[in-house]
């Protein structure tokens, strides 16, 4: 009978502290819209989000939360301890991107700066970290109000860097899980223009890609454009390069297994009627698993040397591979539990329509590393879709008839994104605390 009533008290209480949750979040939402109109408006670029971070410490510090700053850099680590239990982290990114923004929105970025390449250019929040930081702050006063209902201690991050793949591994080396209450479960989310406004998605298992930089510099002997006979033209080998290229996943690469090989620039050449000496190629390679990233990295020097070869270039101008290892960002892989458990806990809050088994997608997110550092961690990354009703309805649901991520155009309906993601990363982070 004792059993019983426990079993029926824990029932009653999930409903009731769902409610309590988005009640809370409601009456954020008028303070949160207005933070987030000035995170929109006032992006940085990758590891530049000094005054970001600057504006957002102090909101965890009234929270509660022991704030400590300029943690890789320019990363912000907020802890609060809650007695005993798990530890989970909760992330956000923070950077904007080198985009000029077009979206036409009242509180629209008129921000510019110079990009690491020394152009100078537009920023804006492209990619919708203003919607990820919004609602971790929702999040963040949620979870400092119902400390009673839960026990452990949360550690939430935000993190600079991830569009260039380099801010998770930024606070890891500057001692993240070392200074800091190491977590048993890490969390995210990203806002989706593949999903409408307020739909949950959720991939178990790998959900976003490897991502490999690969820059290829096709040596030539060059010379007149009228005495071809005279040169060994990098443009005609390059062109086979990347002909051939594509044969790595189209017919050494098992079909069930995901992967990309992109040739996104060529260059060589200036003029009209002059062979050049040199080409250069510079690719982007996504996979999921360790084995097929190998495959392709393999097969692209292979490649490259091969055609070389056939092209009766000498072993001194070959061309030269470089794979961008300080750009690589790994495959972020969502465990089992923790993304079967939201599964769970979202469609019960949210109801079946706004919650959605989603596949994995070939973009990257360096919140992977998080779980890397060591696997025995729970993980979650989960989308929270932000295309606008009309433009959804408008569009029969074709994402491709969107402005996707990183678009001028990407203007979601932040609202629904805030709101939603507020609210799911509360009951997702009070279930894994819960007492």
């Amino acid at each position: 009978m004792k059993k019983l009533l426990l079993a029926t008290a824990a029932l009653l209480a999930t409903p009731v502290s769902a409610a309590t949750v988005r009640e809370g979040v409601a009456a954020d939402m008028p303070q949160l819209m207005s933070l987030y109109r000035e995170l929109h408006a006032s992006p940085e670029l990758s590891m530049a989000e000094v005054k970001t971070a600057a504006r957002l410490a102090p909101e965890l510090r009234k929270l509660g939360f022991k704030v400590t700053e300029k943690v890789g850099k320019t990363g912000v680590v907020a802890v609060m301890e809650n007695g005993a239990g798990p530890v989970l982290l909760v992330r956000a990114d923070m950077d904007g991107l080198p985009v000029v923004e077009q979206t036409g929105l009242p509180f629209s970025s008129k921000v510019r700066a110079t990009a690491r390449s020394g152009v100078e250019t537009g920023v804006m929040h492209a990619c919708g970290h203003d919607t990820h930081m919004t609602a971790f702050i929702g999040a963040a006063r949620r979870l400092a109000a119902l400390k009673g209902q839960w026990s452990g201690t949360l550690v939430m991050i935000l993190q600079p860097g991830e569009e260039t793949g380099e801010g998770a591994k930024a606070m890891l080396d500057d001692g993240l899980y070392q200074r800091f209450p190491k977590p048993s479960a890490v969390m995210a989310f990203h806002d989706s223009a593949g999903l409408a406004a307020g739909v949950i998605g959720v991939t178990t298992g790998y959900a976003l890609a490897n991502v490999d930089s690969v820059d290829i510099t096709v040596k030539g002997v060059g010379g007149h454009g009228a005495y071809p006979q005279t040169t060994k033209d990098p443009i005609v080998l390059a062109s086979r390069i990347v002909s051939t290229l594509q044969t790595l996943v189209s017919r050494e690469n098992n079909p069930a297994d995901p992967a990309v090989v992109t040739v996104g620039s060529f260059q060589a050449g200036a003029k009209h009627n002059i062979i050049s000496d040199e080409a250069r190629l510079q690719l982007t390679v996504r996979s999921y698993t360790p084995e097929v990233r190998k495959l392709l990295l393999d097969g692209i020097r292979r490649i490259a040397r091969g055609e070389a070869i056939a092209s009766g270039m000498p072993d001194d101008r070959m061309p030269v591979v470089t794979v961008r290892e300080e750009m690589f960002t790994p495959a972020t892989f969502n465990t089992e539990k923790l993304s079967s458990r939201a599964l769970e806990l979202f469609t019960a809050n949210f109801g079946s329509e706004r919650v959605k088994r989603v596949p994995a997608v070939m973009g990257g997110e360096d919140f992977s590393r998080f779980w890397l550092a060591d696997k025995s961690i729970e993980s979650l990354i989960f989308w929270v879709g932000g295309v606008p009703a009309k433009q959804w309805q408008a569009a029969n649901g074709d994402a491709a008839k969107l402005p996707s991520l990183h678009s001028p155009f990407w203007a979601p309906e932040a609202e629904a994104v805030i709101s939603t993601a507020a609210e799911a990363m509360t009951v997702a982070a009070m279930d894994v605390l819960k007492k």
